[in-house]
């Protein structure tokens, strides 16, 4: 393993290093396009080159240089690692929240995600994070353990004023909690009374409360004690898949919310 990590710091101590080689993995370059796209002056790509030339990782190819198949698998390799570390870093602060057993996509797939902390002048953002994307979708789809009451103001108002579509799946608990007010009641009655909207009641346990907003997918993430710390969304491909594929399991087993069981006195 000592050598290997040596030939990981000989890459990592030199940010011209990475660069160069990702640039003739992707396709043969002369020294001066090098040059060109790195900044680098010719007697840094010189020793560049002739540190790869001595690790059999380029060739020369007329008069331009290009990775050799090893060259492109150090390349790919290293390229592979910064993309993880990358993730790990902009997950850091929210990764004792993020409910991985019951999150079934690789964590790579949220390199791209937005995530939402609250601070001492925006202790409820991310909430209005969800508030926004519920605000501008067409398609509204949730399954969920918690139905907060600004979520269900803007999906009754849009729902019933035909600028939504919404289906909802939620455990037994948040029904009989919005059941028990009756402002709350009176909201969830009249979604229900829409031709755009249904919602069913799920009596298996649900870790998660996501909502998926046309294919914007958003996950609250909450501490041990229930405290709300963060959210987290992302519009990845193979995010999307996952919430579909839950939220059709959840669903399917769920049964429809008769609006006689709800209390609008």
């Amino acid at each position: 393993m000592e050598a290997e990590l040596e030939e990981i710091e000989f890459l990592a101590l030199s940010s011209n290093r990475v660069v160069i080689l990702r640039l003739l993995a992707d396709e043969p370059r002369t020294r001066r396009a090098l040059a060109d796209v790195t900044g680098a002056s010719q007697a840094t790509i010189g020793r560049v080159l002739q540190d790869f030339a001595e690790r059999s990782w380029i060739a020369r190819d007329g008069g331009a240089y290009v990775a050799t198949p090893t060259g492109r698998l150090v390349a790919d390799g290293f390229a592979e690692m910064l993309d993880v570390l990358g993730v790990e870093r902009k997950l850091r602060d929210v990764a004792e929240y993020l409910p991985t057993d019951a999150l079934g996509f690789d964590l790579l797939h949220l390199a791209d995600a937005t995530i939402t902390t609250p601070s001492q002048t925006r202790p409820n953002a991310p909430v209005q994070r969800v508030l926004d994307l519920l605000g501008d979708a067409d398609h509204v789809r949730i399954f969920s353990h918690a139905f907060n009451e600004q979520s269900l103001s803007v999906i009754e108002e849009r729902t019933t004023a035909g600028q939504q579509r919404f289906e909802g799946v939620f455990s037994r608990d948040v029904v009989d909690a919005l059941a028990a007010e009756s402002g709350l009641s009176r909201r969830l009655a009249s979604l229900l009374e829409t031709e755009h909207a249904e919602v069913r009641i799920c009596e298996r346990e649900m870790p998660l409360a996501v909502t998926v907003a046309d294919d914007v997918v958003h996950v609250l993430l909450r501490d041990e004690d229930g405290v709300l710390q963060a959210s987290i969304d992302s519009d990845n491909p193979a995010v999307e898949a996952w919430a579909d594929e839950t939220f059709s399991e959840y669903w399917s087993e769920a049964t429809p919310l008769d609006p006689s069981d709800l209390r609008t006195d």
